[in-house]
Formats: structure tokens, sequence, C-alpha cells
């Protein structure tokens, strides 16, 4: 998955129900929606939220 000119490779399959991940960025929106048009093409349901976690804009995703 490329989000903002970074390429982060997710296992998907080790990524489990109730786990989360932080990806720092500064255009949350359009990495938001970069994430959300992963997750649904690979019919995975996450909830994404822009945070700030400890002075750093990013995305958290739960797996749900």
């Amino acid at each position: 998955m490329r989000v903002e000119g970074v390429n982060y490779e997710i296992d998907w399959k080790r990524f489990r129900k109730g786990r989360s991940i932080f990806i720092p960025c500064l255009d949350p929106p359009s990495a938001k929606q970069v994430v959300l048009d992963v997750t649904r093409r690979l019919k995975i349901k996450t909830t994404v939220k822009i945070v700030i976690l400890d002075g750093i804009r990013g995305l958290r995703i739960w797996r749900i």
C-alpha cells in the first residue's frame, strides 16, 4: 500500500481483529481514502480515524 509516496507492506493475514496500526501522514483525508480502497478491495472490515500520536498526525487503523 502506498501512502504519500511511502510503501507500507502490511501482512493483512496477520492483522487480527481488535488490533490496530498507526500510519503517519501529512494529508490524512487522502491517506484515509487509500487505506479504505485497499481494505475494501481485500474485503477486510476496518475503522480508520485521524489521530495525533506523540505530536505526529496520522491514521489509526483498527481491524473489526
